[in-house]
């Protein structure tokens, strides 16, 4: 009677230690790989230009909303931009992400924070724009992270 006890308490503690919930170091590791990404983005988009960092960071069915209107796919957002660039002036967009969270899985992911967009015309007047963005983040097949939402 002793030994079976003694064995089943044995065999509840491994199947208590057999958990599969990912480590916490997981989860970090992955919330620091979309606030790395988030980074790249935004200096992609001060340095190469706002509509290169949107496309080169949009996963093929990433959904934007732009004027109470939603463009969806890639492709529909190069459309977009392509129409925003002529004549636009020159216009700047800074953010940083103020919060970050992963799903338990690893491949899902999202941020918000505030944002900058500055429009100067020819003739040197800005206009200014600063409000809350919120991006939806997904893992792709090779690793990376790209938004599907923003």
């Amino acid at each position: 009677m002793k030994q079976t006890i003694l064995l089943s308490i044995t065999l509840f503690s491994f199947l208590l230690s057999c958990n599969k919930s990912k480590p916490d170091s997981d989860m970090e590791r992955w919330k620091q790989e979309i606030v790395n990404t988030e980074k790249e983005f935004s200096a992609m988009a001060k340095k190469e230009g706002i509509s290169k960092a949107f496309l080169t960071f949009a996963d093929d069915q990433a959904v934007i909303m732009r004027n109470n209107t939603l463009i969806i796919g890639k492709e529909s957002l190069r459309s977009s931009f392509e129409k925003q660039d002529k004549g636009s002036g020159n216009v700047s967009l800074t953010w940083v992400p103020d919060f970050v969270d992963v799903s338990a899985s690893g491949d899902l992911g999202y941020t918000y924070g505030k944002y900058e967009y500055s429009v100067t015309d020819s003739l040197g007047n800005v206009t200014l724009d600063s409000g809350i963005f919120h991006t939806v983040w997904k893992r792709q097949l090779d690793g990376s992270w790209r938004f599907v939402w923003d």
